[in-house]
């Protein structure tokens, strides 16, 4: 016997949260503290067979009450290294499941909703782990989602084969397509959990940094309310043409065994997922897949969507680590002469300018910094993360839109000779610190004390905007100053203007130089 609720949210006699989707009804899990989770809520038809390489359809109706007290599969994906070994071992192509975790059950009010996409270069990770939905966010006064969405070349594989037979024509951006149904299964049932359809904060780091920015670019940029950035923009890799993308695609397709022609894709769409994942990662070169302009979901360069002020008129907060990746993990050249042809190369008429802020003018051997690390470091680390971050806040802001920018500087503990590595932020703004893998450490009272910061910051954000309140350091504005805090070793928060401003400014030339010939 089920007790329903006025608000369609339901206990069963045991006191098992119960909630009714449009698709079903759903039996989650009780958590402590009064709060609840319900876990692998499919939003979408699995993308296999026929189904693959095509836009996600809503998932199917079913009858009576499904269980949500489990994960769905990650989705399908190489073995990267360690720290996603386990996702792939596990993984599967039939993997659109989303979670759900709220504070109180049943609800007392309609609170803000914070729509979490997880990083992984868009190639690895996963949404079904405890570390996402088991810390202490949610109870900070938000529903928190997390997504999977499909990876590596299942999501962003373009093929002339698959333009054709797309109603958009356009192909690639599969993942991206996974987000927006996932959007809009919030917005059509998220009610019914306690959450506020109309206050949705997209955010995500790394990968899902870089695909909330996109989404800002795209068809679903009037679908949420605010967004958090962290460690990437819509621009931090490279998106072509979907010619380009095309091109590649099918020449993959070719070492992959796919015959020429109009059988091209049928003959992939065959090859099992744990088979065709073997055979791309063999191939020399290795091939990868990232977004594009498909004319649909990416209908121009995101770049020249925030130069141009097009994107969502929303408050963004974006931030970043000061180490991020170095050169060691992004493949920068080792040497002197190696960074300078590089940095050349892709600064353009820039190049002397550029040169100079990284002590490589006139010869020099690289000017090294005690915080932000060797040339080689700094580099990587402004031309991937830092530089695309402040420049898009920079176009953002110039249109009037709120932004807030802070610099993550804590190390793990146990990794303070790193410094604030990639991906360091993550444990502080979920309140979840795990025991084994990259980003573990013996956290102690400093980094309770910063996590549960950064999660009244972020909170506050998604609930008005605005990261600020009573009793808090103040986060100011980005604005004309380039304002920022950093989020200091010591546990204090530091307020500063113009970070990397020398190497950034250089950056936002040559990107805009570069944005005149986007091949």
């Amino acid at each position: 016997m089920l007790l329903q609720l006025p608000t369609n949210e339901a206990l069963a006699d045991d006191g098992t949260p119960m909630a009714q989707t449009r698709a079903g009804q759903l039996r989650g899990v009780a958590t402590p503290g009064g709060g609840a989770q319900f876990l692998g809520i499919p939003f979408a038809q699995p993308p296999v067979g026929e189904l693959r390489w095509r836009e996600p359809l809503p998932a199917k109706p079913w009858a009576g009450v499904r269980d949500a007290n489990a994960f769905g599969a990650p989705c399908a994906q190489p073995v990267l290294g360690a720290w996603n070994r386990h996702d792939a071992e596990t993984s599967q192509e039939d993997c659109l499941y989303l979670n759900v975790v709220t504070p109180v059950w049943p609800a007392k009010a309609k609170l803000p909703v914070m729509f979490w996409l997880h990083g992984g270069a868009n190639e690895g990770g996963t949404a079904s782990t405890v570390f996402y939905n088991g810390g202490t966010l949610a109870s900070h006064g938000v529903v928190v989602v997390s997504v999977n969405y499909r990876l590596g070349i299942f999501v962003f594989f373009a093929h002339p084969g698959l333009t054709r037979e797309s109603a958009h024509h356009g192909s690639g951006n599969y993942g991206l397509m996974d987000q927006i149904l996932a959007l809009r299964w919030v917005i059509d049932n998220i009610d019914k959990f306690g959450g506020d359809p109309a206050n949705i904060t997209v955010f995500g780091q790394s990968a899902g940094a870089i695909d909330t920015g996109l989404l800002m670019t795209s068809p679903a940029k009037d679908l949420f309310q605010k967004a958090i950035e962290q460690s990437g923009a819509s621009f931090s890799a490279a998106v072509p043409l979907l010619a380009d993308a095309e091109q590649a695609g099918e020449s993959a397709g070719t070492n992959l065994g796919a015959p020429a022609g109009d059988g091209a894709i049928a003959y992939l769409r065959q090859i099992p997922a744990s088979e065709l994942i073997g055979k791309w990662m063999v191939l020399k070169p290795h091939p990868r897949f990232g977004p594009d302009v498909d004319g649909w979901v990416i209908s121009r360069l995101p770049a020249q969507v925030f130069a141009s002020g097009q994107e969502s008129a929303i408050p963004l907060m974006f931030g970043t680590t000061n180490r991020e990746f170095g050169a060691m993990e992004t493949g920068m050249p080792g040497s002197a002469d190696g960074l300078r042809r590089m940095i050349s190369t892709l600064s353009g008429s820039f190049a002397p300018q550029a040169l100079a802020a990284y002590g490589l003018a006139d010869g020099g051997s690289g000017a090294n910094d005690a915080f932000y690390g060797t040339a080689q470091d700094q580099w990587a680390a402004d031309l991937i993360f830092r530089c695309p971050a402040t420049t898009q806040g920079e176009w953002h802001s110039a249109a009037h839109r709120p932004a807030y920018e802070y610099e993550f500087d804590h190390a793990i503990p146990g990794q303070e000779s790193k410094g604030a590595v990639h991906s360091s932020d993550l444990p502080y703004v979920f309140g979840s610190f795990p025991k084994t893998g990259n980003l573990a450490g013996n956290a102690g009272d400093i980094d309770y004390k910063i996590s549960d910061l950064m999660e009244t910051y972020w909170t506050n954000f998604a609930k008005a905007g605005d990261p600020n309140s009573s009793g808090l350091p103040n986060w100011p504005r980005f604005g004309e100053s380039k304002a920022f805090i950093q989020f200091a070793q010591d546990g204090h928060v530091v307020n500063a203007t113009g970070l990397r401003a020398a190497q950034c400014n250089v950056y936002k030339q040559a990107m805009a130089e570069r944005m005149k010939s986007p091949r």
